[in-house]
């Protein structure tokens, strides 16, 4: 393989302010289809991340002011590169059917046997990288929540909507007061994955569904940029139209 440099840890997140209180923090020498969104919210009695990266450089020491405030660790679902770097963090939230995944983080579980490919990066970690070595460190979910639970940080209340599809416990986060949704993985602005291991099309379709009637004014994904309604709207429509031979509602 040719050699490709190795980035320093100083250098490797990309840290971008939204209104609102909301960061965008992005490992910049991964490629934007594997470079997970990690959103950072700002609350009144603590902070919100959801998803944390892949968890080759550590967050907390590349971006010291996530340990300046108590901070709550979402995992919008287990997959790799979502919840590399959970482990730094005290307080840890996911779906319960995916709290074992968290706890234990399988390679074929995780995606990481089939996604963790040293092609992604376009410099490699320090330290370097090699897919057999590389692992997610366990963090135990501290609470695990449903479908309709709220995550309250004082003066922001998100709403838990559970989206199976992509994965079993796939959720995205509602605050109806701004309009603002995180998406995770069920919907953002690129090629959707519904053929990895435990994906369901049919839960994918139902859950586009019901993602379709909330009244959005933005959406922030589990990667690629963020985008507003209209948008939100053909891409739903986009994914059910090439799934109909499949049992999409219509």
């Amino acid at each position: 393989m040719q050699h490709i440099g190795t980035a320093k840890a100083e250098d490797w997140y990309a840290v971008q302010s939204f209104d609102a209180g909301v960061t965008l923090i992005s490992e910049r020498f991964i490629d934007p289809f594997y470079r997970c969104n990690i959103w950072h919210v700002r609350g009144r009695d603590h902070d919100l991340l959801i998803d944390s990266g892949m968890g080759v450089v550590s967050l907390k020491a590349s971006i010291p002011w996530l340990a300046e405030r108590p901070v709550t660790a979402v995992a919008s679902h287990c997959h790799f590169d979502h919840i590399g770097n959970h482990h730094e963090f005290d307080q840890r939230v996911c779906h319960c059917a995916e709290a074992h995944v968290l706890a234990q983080p399988d390679p074929r579980e995780t995606l990481a046997d089939r996604f963790a490919v040293v092609e992604m990066f376009s410099a490699l970690p320090p330290g370097g990288y090699a897919q057999q070595a590389y692992r997610v460190q366990p963090a135990p979910a501290t609470r695990v929540v449903e479908h309709g639970d709220v995550i309250d940080l004082g003066d922001r209340q998100f709403q838990v909507l559970h989206v199976p599809g992509h994965s079993p416990g796939s959720i995205a986060l509602w605050e109806a007061q701004t309009g603002v949704l995180f998406s995770g993985d069920c919907v953002y602005d690129g090629p959707l994955i519904d053929d990895a291991f435990r994906s369901s099309v049919d839960d994918y379709c139902e859950s586009m569904e019901r993602l379709r009637e909330l009244p959005v004014r933005v959406v922030h994904g589990g990667h690629f940029p963020s985008f507003g309604a209209q948008r939100f709207s053909e891409l739903i429509d986009d994914y059910q139209a090439g799934k109909r031979l499949q049992g999409c509602p219509r």
